[in-house]
């Protein structure tokens, strides 16, 4: 027999249904290992086979096809959606995620620029002309003893 919760409800009623609508079924995550094993056998396949003649094209479908497992590993796999803890859970994602894109976007931007004004003749794209230093003049290599 159930012992009676302290703040008066049953502790059948302890655990709230809404917390645990998202437990995954074997269905669910047959699901979405089926589609994450697929939306990696693509990029794969295309990479291995240069399926794609055009290399930028080839990135680009590999990147979208990354988008889509990261997707479904987000949906089939940690459950995630609106409707989970209010809405909260997805909006704490989405402000993680725009702090990271943020955080990678700004590092990228700084070590980029960073290099091209360390090394402006290094890029391949300048318009600079190539500044090119004198080669240092070689000691000679024989060693000489004090006269005594």
């Amino acid at each position: 027999m159930s012992q009676p919760h302290p703040s008066g409800a049953s502790s059948s009623d302890h655990h709230d249904d809404a917390l645990h609508v998202h437990e995954g079924s074997l269905r669910s995550y047959l699901t979405g290992f089926v589609l994450a094993a697929i939306l990696t056998i693509i990029p794969f396949w295309l990479v291995m086979n240069q399926v794609i003649d055009s290399r930028a094209a080839t990135i680009a479908i590999v990147l979208i096809l990354a988008v889509a497992q990261i997707v479904v590993h987000i949906v089939y796999f940690l459950h995630l959606d609106t409707r989970s803890e209010g809405g909260w859970n997805m909006l704490a994602f989405i402000f993680s995620t725009v702090l990271v894109v943020i955080v990678l976007g700004a590092s990228i931007w700084v070590l980029y620029h960073e290099n091209m004004n360390m090394m402006p003749g290094m890029m391949p794209t300048t318009s600079q002309p190539q500044h090119s230093m004198p080669m240092p003049m070689s000691m000679p290599m024989t060693m000489t003893t004090p006269s005594s």
